[in-house]
């Protein structure tokens, strides 16, 4: 199974309350810096998670990197607490459209926004990826970092990416994704924190957006990424726990703790793959 298909309204609600949690915010901002919380592309195993975290960032803004500069926009899907646009935005001197479901984050993320001095060139907006409020065409560029994973239609999510990109333009996206050969009901106790039944895998991905007519489609696959990341979280929020019980609720916590050995053993048996997709809009 690839995919939930229980609808986009019921992942998004559980995703909407996820986020706006004050728990989960508190987390991401002890354990992952609180900038990019994604996957990590790791130096050497015991590099900082934010650290490795900034790298994913870099390496798929490398892959948008000739679709982007002055005078362009790109547009962030699920853009969290807004580390990706900020990113682009320094580099290329491009326009940013951050989409996101969570008040709470894009709360925080204008802010930041501000105190960075970059909040006319980064705007924020409340929305769903499954229903863009932008025109076809409109945009130079579309990235997403560990967002997709949340919905419960990712075809029609990866359709309306395609929807808004203008011809010759790029789509570089990560998503934690299921092996090809792992069953649904293998992961579900770990992928239900997420919202949804089950992950898509990477055939899913490449064969949809061969569906969509996007062009040079390809998997940079970091998948060996995974048991490193999962288990530099599970460590470093075990060894944080005394400090994490005095701003998380210790419901959410234990949760957490019993949560995260899941993925770790996930990924060390091979049953889950990460990494970026990229792909192009004809010209």
């Amino acid at each position: 199974m690839s995919q939930d298909t229980s609808g986009p309204g019921a992942g998004e609600e559980a995703t909407r309350r996820y986020y706006d949690s004050s728990d989960v915010d508190a987390f991401y901002n002890a354990v992952w810096g609180g900038e990019d919380i994604h996957t990590g592309i790791y130096a050497h195993t015991d590099e900082p998670i934010a650290d490795a975290s900034r790298r994913t960032v870099e390496r798929v803004a490398d892959r948008l990197a000739d679709c982007l500069g002055p005078g362009h926009t790109v547009l962030d899907l699920g853009a969290g607490y807004g580390g990706t646009a900020r990113y682009l935005a320094g580099r290329f001197g491009c326009r940013v459209v951050a989409l996101n479901l969570s008040a709470a984050q894009n709360e925080r993320h204008r802010k930041t926004n501000v105190a960075h001095g970059l909040d006319s060139a980064i705007e924020v907006v409340t929305g769903s990826f499954h229903d863009i409020p932008y025109p076809d065409g409109h945009f130079h560029a579309v990235c997403s970092l560990e967002a997709f994973c949340h919905s419960a239609d990712r075809a029609k999510v990866l359709g309306e990416a395609g929807r808004v990109l203008k011809p010759g333009g790029a789509l570089a996206f990560t998503d934690l994704m299921a092996a090809e050969d792992t069953p649904a009901e293998v992961l579900y106790r770990a992928v239900a924190r997420l919202g949804v039944e089950a992950l898509a895998t990477p055939s899913f991905y490449v064969g949809r957006l061969t569906e969509l007519a996007l062009a040079d489609i390809d998997f940079d696959d970091h998948s060996n990424q995974l048991f490193n990341h999962y288990t530099r979280l599970t460590d470093e929020t075990g060894k944080r726990e005394p400090e994490l019980r005095e701003v998380i609720s210790h419901d959410y916590l234990d949760h957490l703790l019993e949560n995260l050995p899941l993925w770790v053993d996930a990924a060390g048996r091979e049953q889950l793959r990460w990494g970026i997709i990229h792909a192009r809009r004809a010209q």
